[in-house]
């Protein structure tokens, strides 16, 4: 069985877990703060905040931002739902943008046209998603941020290791937050780092970095610097005793456990050689692809692209995808346009309001895409999509 995506856990993944395992802590220990460094200065953030998943990292973002009901925020279409879910969550309003076809991202022309016909102040946030490891080009989305007042969330998911370039020439790594206020990660075993379940916040913004801890657990905060009650009412006489904490605004527990931040900091340490191979994959399904006119689309090669996923838009999908089963190759499709989702349909989206992305979704397929593919795998993948438009 060749599946589109699969962990990889070796023996020092399963070593490390045990060592935590044994110790005196399984959650709110050291190994937390640990996973929190190494992954800040993996993707170049100042601050990072490690959480139980990557939808509980865009809750907390929406929570940090202030997303109040009836606030109207733009996100893509082309997506997993919880990057507009998170705004339902505060009882926002999800605005979706249509996406560029050329790059499957979110279409920054899309957005500006719906800022520029709407009275100012309408949108409060832009959430662009990295979709399929793609970069996007956040330089420009701050720039129209800033002209409209809104805050960006980067959905980086797909795109740890990724980057697009700037203006000046630099590389800026997804997640970096140079360009968006806060951005977000998973660590579900079909991304590039697992850790069972897991997500992660980044920022260099100290007052959100603030936030979040607090919004990470109950709303509590054990700070003298941030207590709000007086020392004698905490019990204390010249200080607050040891045992004073404050829930200071309503949160939840979205905590990742030690050991799962243990695998994540032994994961991390072969993210670099797994983009590698995935990039090298990635070349080798474009050579296989390329001047074949039943691929009309391909994901291709793309400097700073994650790879994530590899997706090929195809004439019919639908036989592709069974054909691909019926030889144990479990490719997937990434993803049902969300403004077609039966729920967002109930708040007024309808089929013909996305055209871009909903002509992406009709011939959309994602291959296998995992470090530890095969060459031989990946041929035989390569061999099977072929055999199927030649003999059908």
């Amino acid at each position: 069985m060749i599946p589109y995506g699969k962990q990889n856990i070796t023996e020092e993944d399963i070593r490390v877990v045990t060592e935590v395992l044994k110790s005196d802590y399984l959650t709110q220990g050291p190994n937390i703060q640990q996973f929190e460094t190494a992954f800040a200065e993996y993707v170049g953030s100042k601050y990072a905040v490690a959480v139980a998943n990557g939808t509980a990292a865009l809750h907390l973002c929406t929570l940090a931002l202030g997303v109040n009901p009836g606030d109207k925020v733009i996100t893509t279409s082309i997506t997993f739902a919880a990057s507009a879910n998170c705004i339902r969550y505060c009882g926002g309003e999800v605005v979706f943008a249509d996406i560029d076809p050329s790059s499957y991202l979110i279409d920054i022309h899309s957005v500006r046209n719906l800022l520029e016909n709407a009275p100012q102040g309408t949108y409060k946030g832009i959430i662009p998603v990295d979709f399929a490891g793609s970069a996007v080009d956040l330089e420009a989305f701050k720039e129209l941020a800033d002209e409209y007042g809104l805050w960006i969330i980067e959905d980086a998911c797909h795109a740890p290791g990724g980057f697009f370039t700037d203006l000046a020439g630099n590389q800026q790594l997804c997640g970096n937050s140079n360009f968006a206020d806060l951005a977000i990660f998973s660590f579900h075993p079909v991304k590039h780092i697992a850790c069972g379940e897991g997500g992660m916040v980044t920022t260099n913004n100290l007052e959100l970095y603030q936030k979040l801890l607090a919004l990470r657990t109950h709303g509590i905060v054990k700070s003298n610097d941030l207590y709000v009650n007086s020392i004698e009412l905490a019990g204390g006489l010249e200080q607050f005793p040891g045992w004073y904490m404050e829930m200071q605004t309503l949160g939840y527990n979205y905590r990742l456990t030690d050991f799962q931040a243990a695998l994540g900091v032994s994961q991390l340490k072969r993210a670099d050689a797994g983009l590698e191979k995935r990039r090298a994959i990635a070349a080798t399904y474009q050579a296989g692809f390329s001047e074949k006119p039943y691929i009309y689309g391909q994901s291709g090669v793309v400097e700073g692209h994650a790879y994530h996923l590899y997706i090929i838009e195809v004439e019919d999908r639908l036989g592709l995808y069974n054909y691909l089963r019926g030889k144990e190759i479990f490719a997937q499709i990434h993803y049902i346009p969300c403004h077609l989702m039966p729920y967002y349909q109930g708040l007024g989206w309808k089929v013909g309001d996305m055209p871009n992305a909903e002509a992406y979704y009709r011939g959309c397929i994602s291959l296998p895409m995992y470090p530890t593919l095969t060459e031989e795998e990946q041929s035989f993948v390569i061999d099977a999509v072929n055999d199927y438009y030649h003999h059908g």
